[in-house]
């Protein structure tokens, strides 16, 4: 298997198992360097690595650059040169690592963030909802939409519409850590918190009043509800914009879900970049054994 077959088979993997990772390609390289001009690896938070874009010298600033990539979701170039060990300097378009290597060499590389499309799952039928189920995809959600008779035809933004709401239709079709918002306005709204408490989501919106959300917590912990997963329902939903029409108010939601979103990311990546080395092991036959990134002499 060639390198790049290696790369976008490790890619592929990691993409059906929603893991982040990022495309590492060699765009210059200066002799003596032992990585080539088109080389391409499939590079994770915790330093797992597919493919080949130089050795030991390389991988530190690979692995930092990759993790803030992954933090913010943007591309980034880098270049690796001989320099003291730990010089940094940040040229504009590209971010220059020193590297004590002795066989010396240069690398320039592009690395590019594939983040995992985030699940959102929208219940009801309301113009909230279909509201949501149009914008989310936008800024990179799947969306599911869940309601009582729903139609395919009606939700064409959706990536999959469920046309009941009980756990046991739902739940086998959701993955775990979902985003859930309720925007059901009336309709089936203890139906639809009781199925939200069921799918293990990540966060769960309800779109109503506080009076309204606070009657419904109390009937769900009345029926025997776990009281903390009640409390934990955001209601109201979204930030408070003085938003009115659906539109205005599927905004609001889902500019908080974003936000929660993506300092839940920043910090998870945060954490794993302080508990792992900062150089990984590599597999057995994904990268060969060289030395160093400058050469093999």
């Amino acid at each position: 298997m060639s390198n790049a077959d290696t790369v976008f088979e490790a890619a592929r993997r990691m993409q059906q198992a929603g893991t982040p990772c990022a495309l590492v390609s060699v765009v210059k390289a200066l002799a003596p360097a032992s990585a080539h001009v088109g080389d391409k690896a499939i590079v994770t938070a915790d330093g797992e690595m597919h493919g080949w874009v130089g050795g030991g010298c390389a991988q530190p600033a690979v692995i930092r650059t990759v993790r803030q990539a992954l933090q913010d979701g943007r591309a980034r170039m880098i270049r690796i040169a001989p320099a003291e060990e730990g010089h940094e300097r940040d040229l504009g378009d590209v971010l220059e690592f020193g590297m004590a290597c002795h066989s010396g060499g240069t690398l320039e590389l592009f690395i590019d963030p594939l983040l995992p499309r985030a699940e959102m799952v929208v219940i009801g039928s309301s113009p909230v909802a279909a509201s949501l189920v149009q914008l989310a995809p936008r800024v990179g959600f799947a969306v599911t939409l869940v309601a009582q008779g729903a139609k395919v035809a009606d939700y064409p933004d959706a990536y999959r519409v469920i046309d009941r709401d009980d756990a046991a239709t739902v739940a086998p079709q959701v993955g775990a850590d979902a985003w859930v918002v309720i925007a059901t306005q009336g309709r089936r709204d203890l139906q639809a918190l009781g199925l939200a408490l069921s799918l293990n989501a990540r966060q769960v919106s309800f779109v109503a009043s506080a009076r309204k959300a606070q009657v419904l917590k109390d009937s769900l912990i009345t029926a025997g509800a776990d009281a903390e997963a009640v409390a934990a329902i955001v209601a109201p939903a979204g930030y408070p914009i003085s938003a009115s029409t659906p539109e205005e108010i599927a905004l609001s939601v889902l500019a908080a879900v974003v936000s929660n979103r993506r300092g839940a990311a920043r910090a998870a990546v945060e954490m794993l970049s302080a508990a792992v080395p900062t150089v990984a092991a590599v597999a057995p036959g994904e990268v060969p054994a060289k030395a160093s990134c400058c050469g093999g002499g």
